[in-house]
């Protein structure tokens, strides 16, 4: 961890590691703040920059959340209330489809039977796509 979430530190704290350690870095993980991107593409080019596993799959899950809201809204007019398919689905549309119980695989598939939730499938599909690649042992394998 480097003290000061900023470019600036970022780049600060590259430009005092010598010159024979920036040349070796061959990958730099991060979240997806942009500031620790451009620093990286400064001072370490040949550097490929990745998004780390925890904010990746947090990003999807995030982009779940949305679109779970999203159909709420359209479906419903509101936010979800506590009857709401949607609504109670929350917590278990963020749960490993390897690790659902009985009960919340019933769940989901009774949610996604019902025509108006098909984005919320599509996008629970990709979110549990990025969970496994993150999980595969071999990254070549993980990316398709």
């Amino acid at each position: 961890m480097i003290p000061g979430r900023s470019k600036a530190a970022f780049k600060a704290w590259l430009t005092q590691r010598p010159q024979a350690w920036r040349e070796a870095v061959e990958v730099v993980a991060m979240d997806g703040f942009t500031g620790f991107k451009t620093a990286a593409a400064e001072e370490i080019p040949a550097a490929v920059a990745v998004m780390d596993p925890f904010h990746m799959v947090r990003l999807a899950g995030d982009a779940l959340n949305d679109c779970r809201r999203r159909v709420q809204q359209t479906t419903r007019g509101r936010r979800g209330r506590k009857n709401d398919p949607l609504y109670r689905a929350r917590r278990t549309l963020h749960t490993d489809a390897d690790l659902l119980t009985d009960k919340q695989a019933a769940r989901l598939t009774a949610l996604f039977a019902i025509d108006e939730h098909v984005e919320v499938e599509a996008t629970w599909g990709i979110y549990q796509r990025m969970i496994a690649a993150c999980r595969h042992p071999t990254q070549p394998q993980a990316a398709s």
